[in-house]
């Protein structure tokens, strides 16, 4: 790896959902571009400004596909992934998976699905409302919306729904202490329920995307089999999971840490579209503080004044990115009404998540339910004592407590 000495090994700690590790404000200042060895035990790179992680995000030298193939290096604070994998692939091949369903997330299409995410969010509301505070709010609402929507996008029968959440949260969560091995178990069950679905939507096909990849892998040749079932797990446990996560995080960021700016939505819900996009840059989702899929240099490239080899790993830091005083004002502190926000929690570049404004939307509609029925909503136990999975890849609340009321 080129000449340059390590820095602490990553990742760094001090992450929380509350923001980054403070040693990243250091190195955006001092080494901006740094190399660290990571829980896997190898060497990468590590960058943490936000023109830097915005560029690589979208430089083609840098490669996910890399990281992937059979024997590639375990970097560490990456999830489990398989080459098939829309988020596993590069260039063309990327570009040919993703035409098949981007047409379903475009911004109209999205809106056309708002009453329908708004009768499922109502109904978890009022449940909430009839069982009476306390309710765990992961269960509640920050998991079973996004879950609903996704799986009613594909055609997952309702049914199926809940043991779908367990493979599909069991896959997301790695656990590297645990060597993966409930993350790959997850994979499995994944993997075993797409088959099946896949086979009852042959035999009688729906409404639904998941039926609309069948037809283009059976009719059109646009995909092979595995790639039509990996296909179908990865977008549902994209579609549900980090959405859950991010939801459950600034419902928490609210209602414990910054009650003033609760108060304000509750008085002016027209807020709310800022504050979404403010919480997903301040409400820091990830676990390593990276996106959880690192890259390879297939050539050698600069970043930041920093010579990267070819075959060398690097990790970009979106949630360091975020933090950077040259690009937000006062970037340690949540204001919900931030103006410009040019966040990249959702990515930048070919991997440019596809449902963000699903997720979005989601949010918006969450949201303005919580402050427009609970506007007295709090914790009913201290933060302290609140349960966080311990993984490599998101910050995830197991459980949020809340009541409301006298």
């Amino acid at each position: 790896m080129s000449a340059c000495p390590v820095s602490d090994a990553f990742p760094f700690p001090g992450s929380s959902y509350q923001g980054p590790a403070p040693h990243y404000a250091r190195l955006r200042t001092e080494a901006p571009v740094v190399r660290v060895r990571t829980a896997g035990g190898v060497d990468a790179w590590l960058v943490t400004r936000y023109e830097d992680v915005r560029a690589a995000l979208a430089d083609p030298r840098l490669s996910r596909a890399e990281t992937c193939r059979p024997g590639a290096p375990r970097i560490g604070g990456s999830m489990t992934t398989t080459p098939e994998m829309i988020i596993s692939l590069d260039g063309a091949e990327h570009a040919r998976l993703r035409k098949l369903v981007v047409g379903a997330f475009t911004t109209r299409r999205v809106e056309q699905m708002r009453p329908g995410v708004q009768k499922v969010a109502d109904e978890l509301l009022d449940d909430m409302a009839d069982r009476g505070g306390p309710v765990d709010l992961v269960q509640q609402l920050t998991v079973p919306l996004p879950l609903t929507v996704i799986g009613e996008l594909l055609g997952v029968p309702r049914e199926d729904l809940r043991q779908f959440e367990t493979y599909a949260r069991a896959f997301a969560t790695v656990d590297d202490r645990a060597g993966g091995e409930e993350s790959l178990a997850g994979l499995a069950k994944l993997n075993e329920y797409i088959v099946g679905l896949i086979a009852d939507k042959r035999a009688e096909p729906s409404d639904d995307m998941l039926s609309d990849l069948i037809a283009a892998r059976d009719n059109d040749d646009r995909l092979s089999e595995q790639e039509l079932v990996t296909f179908g797990f990865t977008l549902i446990g994209a579609g549900f999971d980090t959405t859950a996560n991010q939801l459950a995080n600034s419902v928490l960021a609210l209602v414990a840490g910054h009650r003033d700016q609760w108060r304000a939505l509750v008085e002016d819900h027209s807020r709310i579209p800022d504050a979404v996009e403010e919480l997903l840059r301040h409400v820091n989702l990830f676990a390593t503080d990276t996106s959880g899929f690192p890259r390879m240099a297939v050539e050698d490239l600069e970043i930041g004044g920093v010579h990267i080899a070819a075959g060398e790993p690097v990790l970009l830091s979106l949630a360091s990115a975020n933090r950077d005083p040259s690009v937000f004002d006062d970037p340690d502190r949540l204001d919900l009404a931030r103006g410009r926000n040019p966040h990249i929690s959702f990515g930048h570049g070919i991997h440019y998540c596809l449902g963000k404004q699903l997720g979005r939307m989601e949010m918006e509609i969450a949201l303005a339910g919580l402050v427009r029925r609970f506007p007295d909503l709090r914790l009913a136990v201290p933060e302290s004592e609140l349960p966080w999975h311990t993984g490599e890849i998101n910050h995830t609340l197991t459980s949020l407590p809340v009541t409301w009321g006298a």
